[in-house]
């Protein structure tokens, strides 16, 4: 570890984000929470609870999903050390422009960006990942890398590492680019003691990606 380490958190959140993108992580960010001394805030556009319901999501019928209250808006922010960014079905409506325009405007003054599935979308349509290696998720690889050319899309990797931006693969992957996160910055023995914490079994293998194989992705960088 190098200086001190981050204290204070942010995760966006929009109509439609993905819940495992946001809360896996956090819930990691939790146990790590129990050995260092954290703060979280949720920022949105407004203060009203955010869902991560989206409009006509469901072709079964369904009316399913849950909301969180925001502590902040992308006008008022607190001071951050580092952003979280989750995907999720609402990244496709026009209104998350507002995120787009909040990360753009805040990255410059991180230690720190982590983005989860669709979610480095949104990083990379403000600009923040040109010129830098990031993944993204496989199962709408071609969409949405397509989004921004000037970024250096790997497909075959569970989380990609570039300065000081983190990026994962789909859903899931978040969890286990959070604990290599953790790794790196607060010490692989806190790391091992917050995902004994969620009984959950790490993949350190930034490489392994059985999800690009899966949908026939290219090897190297787009």
């Amino acid at each position: 570890m190098r200086g001190p380490v981050p204290v204070n958190f942010g995760l966006v959140v929009f109509p439609g984000f993905a819940a495992l993108d946001a809360f896996g992580p956090i819930e990691a960010l939790t146990a790590l929470s129990l050995m260092f001394p954290l703060k979280l805030s949720i920022i949105a556009q407004t203060l009203d609870p955010v869902s991560t319901k989206f409009q006509q999501q469901s072709s079964a019928g369904s009316d399913f999903g849950s909301s969180i209250n925001p502590t902040h808006t992308f006008a008022s922010p607190p001071p951050l050390d580092v952003l979280l960014i989750p995907g999720g079905a609402g990244t496709a409506d026009p209104s998350i422009q507002s995120a787009i325009d909040f990360v753009a405007k805040t990255y410059p003054s991180l230690k720190y960006l982590i983005t989860v599935c669709n979610g480095a979308g949104i990083a990379a349509r403000g600009g923040v990942l040109d010129g830098k290696r990031a993944t993204t998720i496989k199962m709408a690889w071609w969409p949405e890398t397509a989004q921004r050319e000037q970024v250096k899309w790997v497909a075959h990797a569970r989380w990609v590492v570039d300065g000081n931006i983190w990026s994962s693969s789909g859903i899931s992957a978040g969890l286990d680019a959070i604990f290599a996160f953790i790794a790196a910055v607060y010490g692989e023995e806190a790391a091992e003691k917050a995902s004994d914490i969620l009984e959950y079994e790490r993949h350190k293998d930034s490489s392994w990606d059985p999800y690009a194989v899966m949908y026939g992705l290219p090897t190297g960088e787009a």
